[in-house]
């Protein structure tokens, strides 16, 4: 049987594409609406259209294999080296040096391959040494006393022949390693590994699976793990399983298979980007929090998430709200001026600054009620870190502090 190449269509972030109505079934703008509409709006054919489909990439980059024949390459505005920079430091990965050998690709698809095949050989070569192992308690009726008698559960079951024992097993079937099978499961059902690295991916499952239970978790049991000296190492390692997690949306069916798309959400790797790049670059005397839950009516489950929050570490006031902006309009919506006020009036802040990747072209710089207002831009074209020093230093620079 003669494999056929399925066509790919190219989807660039915000640019609308019309197809004519042979190119785009309806059955998919259908599996489209079901598992992607968070992803990609769609719009019928109309008179408004030419009578065409219209496709928007909503600010995702990746793949999306829609069927068997139709696939969605979900391209970037930013330039691919950059964007690895960004996932870098988004998921704190700088302890891998795995920049050098892949920023000359231009394929996205590359880019999910080449990392899990990090991921691989990396848990391949801690698998040599031993994978972490960790005392669990574990409570079992057993023909002979291990650990410690349950004397209550003995005294309820008298007649019981066996002895309630209660004891510690030293075993590698712990969160640490399951979180690292899920991935790697996860990571070869995804149908986007070619067998350049599939084998090697298969290998790291079967060498874990003997010591794991297949387990289910999401990105968020990486996030502010514990370590110490004997496990230090999977810090790293946590980082980028929890990239594979937060990249894979849901699976759907093509055919016999199940596929896992592959898909960057650009907004929220913007937001994480510098966050973690403004965390390691503050000035002496601040400390920033992200994803700071503020509780406005707990009676009716009303509160604000609010991206960034900067304070002076002596006085512990809020002098800096921050949010990030993905999306490049030529100047703030009203929408995003009064969420921003609004965030920093809760925290008593006397400034609110919104985040760009690019310049506006009418830049905000306001005062409301005594809450300095604008705008201010995190380049992500040219070099990110000279981007960023810029970007630190216009933050900085209306509120009279010394870096």
């Amino acid at each position: 049987m003669i494999s056929v190449s399925p066509q790919v269509i190219t989807l660039q972030e915000y640019v609308p594409v019309r197809l004519p109505a042979a190119d785009f079934s309806e059955e998919s703008a259908k599996i489209l609406a079901a598992n992607y509409a968070d992803h990609i709006a769609v719009t019928p054919p109309s008179f408004q259209n030419n009578h065409q489909w219209e496709l928007t990439n909503q600010g995702w980059a990746g793949h999306i294999p829609l069927t068997e024949t139709l696939h969605l390459k979900l391209e970037p505005k930013v330039e691919i080296g950059n964007l690895f920079r960004m996932l870098e430091v988004a998921y704190q990965l700088e302890s891998f040096k795995w920049l050098a050998g892949i920023t000359h690709t231009d394929a996205l698809d590359d880019l999910y391959e080449r990392l899990a095949n990090i991921l691989a050989q990396r848990i391949l070569a801690r698998g040599r040494k031993g994978f972490y192992r960790a005392y669990v308690s574990e409570a079992e009726d057993l023909p002979y006393l291990r650990g410690q008698l349950d004397t209550n559960r003995r005294m309820r079951r008298p007649w019981a022949v066996d002895l309630p024992c209660c004891f510690q097993e030293h075993t590698a079937d712990v969160d640490e390693n399951r979180i690292l099978t899920w991935t790697l499961h996860r990571i070869a059902r995804s149908g986007i590994c070619t067998e350049r690295v599939l084998p090697t991916v298969r290998r790291a499952y079967r060498s874990l699976l003997g010591a794991t239970t297949l387990t289910p978790f999401d990105a968020r049991t990486c996030i502010d793990r514990l370590y110490n000296r004997l496990n230090d190492d999977y810090q790293p390692l946590h980082g980028l399983c929890r990239f594979f997690l937060e990249q894979q949306g849901a699976s759907h069916k093509i055919g016999e298979r199940v596929m896992l798309p592959f898909v960057v959400n650009m907004p929220r790797l913007f937001e994480l980007f510098v966050a973690n790049w403004l965390q390691a670059h503050l000035p002496e005397g601040y400390r920033l929090r992200q994803q700071e839950n503020v509780i406005i009516d707990e009676a009716n489950g009303l509160r604000f998430v609010i991206d960034m929050v900067i304070y002076h570490r002596d006085t512990g006031r809020a002098e800096f709200v921050l949010d990030t902006k993905y999306k490049t309009p030529n100047q703030p919506s009203a929408a995003d001026t009064h969420q921003a006020i609004a965030y920093a009036h809760t925290k008593t802040a006397l400034q609110a600054v919104l985040i760009y990747p690019r310049s506006l072209r009418s830049p905000l710089n306001t005062d409301n009620r005594g809450i300095q207002l604008r705008s201010t831009v995190f380049a992500l074209d040219g070099d990110l870190e000279a981007a960023g020093q810029e970007f630190l230093a216009q933050l900085f620079k209306t509120s009279g502090e010394r870096l």
